[in-house]
Formats: C-alpha cells, structure tokens, sequence
C-alpha cells in the first residue's frame, strides 16, 4: 500500500512538472512585426531625416525594439532595451534591416531586433528551474519515505538482530519493545514471550538441577551415618575377637566401610563445590598440625616423614586435613609403596613433596588429573568417583596455597605449597 501511495506521488509530480515545462514552451514565442506600424515608423523617419528624436516616435506602434542607423552604421536613434553593437553583431543575431531613402538616396537602416535567442535562453532557465524542482521534490518524497521505510521495517528488524543476540548470549533480561505503529507487532510479540518462555524455562533447569544437588548432598550425609555405625562394630569386632580368620574378614568389612566413607565425602564436598556451600575458614596455626594430619592417615607406617619446619601457615586446618587423606590415599590405592614426605620453605610456602614409587601417570594425564570426575588409565579394578584431587586442588588454591604433580623415573610426586602467615 505504502510503495503504491510513492509511486502515485511520484507520477503526480512528474505529470505537473511536464505540464508546466509545455505550459512555459508554449508561451514563449518569436513577436511578430506589425507591418503597417513599421511602415509608418519607416515613413516617419524618412520624412523627419537629420531631426530625428524620441519625440517624432512617441505614438507609434509597433512593439519590437528598433534602432535607426545612418549610412555609417553610427546610431541615430535606438528604443529603450535596445542591444543593438554593430552590424556585424546584428547580422549574428539576425536582426531585421529595413534602408531608409530620401531622394532615391539610400541614407540609413532600421534594425528591428530579434529576440529569438533570448527566449530560447529563458525557456532553457524555466525549464532547467522546472526539472531542478521536479527532481528536488522526488528526492524530498524519497528521503521522506526512506525515513518511514527505516522507521517502520528496518530499525524494528535491527532490534529484533539486537534481540537474538542478547538471547543467544543467554542475557534474558532485556525485552524486544514494541511501537504502537509497528507492523510486525504479532511478529515481535511472539519472539518476546519465547524469550519469556526460555528464561522460565531456564529457571526452571536451575531449580530442577538445584533441586538434585541437595537430594545428592542430603543423601550423601545420611549414608555417612550407617557406614560409621559399621566401622564403630567393626572395630569393636577386632577388640573383642581372637579369631584370625575374623579379624581378616572383619578387616576386610572395616576397609569396605572406610572406602564407602571415601567416596560418600568426594560426592557429598563436590556437591556442596557446585551448590557454593563448600566454606573455608582460614586461620594462622603452627606446623607441628601437619604433623597429627599426617599420623591420621599413617596406617600400618607406611609414612616416612621428615621433621617439618616449624613456621606459622595459613590454612583450615579441616580442609587441610582432608587433602592429606584425599592424596595419601590415593597413594595407597594406586601405588602400593611406601610413602615419603619432604618438607622445605622455599618463596613464603611450606612445600610439602609427596612421593610414592608407584607406576606413575603418562604425561598427557598429568593436566587431567585434577578436573572433575576424570579417572586415569591405572583405576582398572579400583573403586573411586575421580573427585579427590579435584577437591584437593579447589581447597588449596582457597586457602592461597597450590597443588601440582610430577612424573619421576622411580614414582610419582605431589607438591603441596601452603601459604605461609
């Protein structure tokens, strides 16, 4: 409809701008001489020869200008607006000529001028001011209409462009407007209540997953409960029995229940990680708890350990606790040896290097080994979730402190740097 209207206004103008250029042609025309008035000037002349002045031609008649030359072509008498120059000017513009006698004498000329030229000149200025007009109302129309075009259809497309980006970027937030005189306003409208329906949607994803984590987190904590009354029976068990054979099998039932125990707190901490519950409260405690954190988890001395030095750390001493079980542990599982620490202060840590002789891990795992649920290729036939070292690493770096490993050519080591206060 819109393209229409343009059209239409578009042809209305040209249409008025040709009527007027055959409006302005039309007009324009060569005057003719009036015969018999120039008759009467030529007698006039001729009569009045040598007293000729603008007197003597006050009632004639005719329209066109003259000029009255002598012989010499100097000028006797010319109208008013005249452009008589010379012969030879006249001549060119082709100017009428018209002698004057007296006693049979040739004594001059009437020059009647021709304005052939001049209204070829006019016509060409109205008509060049007719197009111009013609061609400046077109633009005006159409930059009119561009205006409208961009108003109305591009900008709302460029807001929609705008809107699938916030949406694809996940920024929910911002809703598409919509203007009153929008022609796509259904168009709009239903992209706005998708974007509604994605953020409801995703919060609902959010309280679903939420949801799972605490069933997980609480499950995981209710679990801890029996697995303890079973470690407590076993070790009643070993105290009270004799038995060789039961204690083995009593063994056996207190290592299951100490390895449930392992793998229900990986779960249960990497759960509380995700839900962002997993606090810390750092403090300034002496080395020598290093010292009790490692005997907690020196089963059967399978720990040699060096002297640690004595120096003031920063750290939880919980957290901590539970990174020397995650890795001692793991050394236990995965390894089989015997465990050795080395302690140094070296660039305002305590570095703890533990080192077992295991197999080790090939150097395209050792990037792996910390990220969540990643398993090496060792675990075959081995329990775990693939979360110890990843909890381990998520304490330290949250208690200022850092966590690596390495490969050696007779074991494998994990360096631990806690900040000292």
């Amino acid at each position: 409809m819109r393209i229409k209207l343009l059209l239409v206004t578009i042809l209305v103008i040209f249409s008025t701008g040709i009527f007027l250029s055959v409006l302005v042609i039309k007009n324009k025309s060569i005057s003719e001489v009036d015969l018999v008035a120039l008759n009467d000037v030529v007698k006039t002349a001729e009569q009045n020869w040598g007293q000729i002045n603008e007197e003597i031609f006050h009632n004639s008649g005719i329209k066109q200008p003259f000029t009255i030359i002598d012989h010499l072509g100097n000028v006797i008498y010319q109208t008013p607006g005249n452009h008589f120059i010379d012969l030879n000017g006249s001549i060119k513009n082709r100017d009428t000529f018209i002698d004057l006698k007296k006693n049979s004498e040739i004594v001059g000329k009437i020059v009647i001028h021709n304005n052939e030229q001049e209204l070829v000149q006019q016509m060409k200025s109205e008509l060049i001011l007719s197009i111009s007009l013609i061609f400046g109302l077109v633009m005006i129309v159409s930059i009119f209409y561009i205006i409208y075009i961009y108003r109305t259809l591009l900008k709302p497309f460029q807001q929609l462009q705008n809107f699938a980006a916030n949406v694809a970027r996940g920024n929910l937030d911002i809703p598409l407007n919509m203007d009153k005189n929008n022609y796509f306003g259904a168009f709009t409208e239903s992209f706005d209540i998708m974007r509604e329906e994605l953020d409801a949607a995703r919060q609902r994803e959010y309280e679903s997953n939420r949801s799972k984590k605490e069933l997980v987190a609480s499950l995981s904590h209710d679990i801890k409960t029996p697995v303890a009354s079973i470690k407590a029976v076993s070790e009643l068990m070993l105290m009270q029995t004799k038995d060789h054979k039961v204690i083995k099998q009593v063994n056996t039932i207190s290592s299951k229940a100490e390895q449930i125990d392992l793998l229900v707190t990986d779960m249960f901490h990497a759960t509380l990680e995700e839900l962002q519950q997993l606090k810390l409260t750092i403090t300034e405690v002496s080395s020598e708890v290093l010292v009790d954190m490692i005997e907690n988890v020196n089963y059967n001395h399978q720990i040699i350990y060096e002297p640690i030095p004595p120096c003031i750390i920063l750290t939880d001493p919980l957290r901590m606790q539970q990174v020397m079980d995650n890795i001692i542990s793991n050394s236990y599982k995965y390894a089989g040896t015997k465990v050795m620490i080395k302690t140094q202060i070296n660039e305002g840590y305590l570095e703890l290097h533990i080192i077992d002789s295991g197999p080790g891990m090939s150097e395209e795992e050792l990037p792996l080994l910390f990220n969540k649920y990643y398993r090496g290729k060792n675990v075959e036939g081995k329990n775990g979730s693939g979360l110890g070292l990843f909890i381990s690493k998520y304490f330290m770096e949250n208690m200022f402190g850092q966590i690596s490993c390495s490969n050696r050519k007779d074991g494998f080591t994990i360096v631990l740097k806690i900040k000292l206060a």
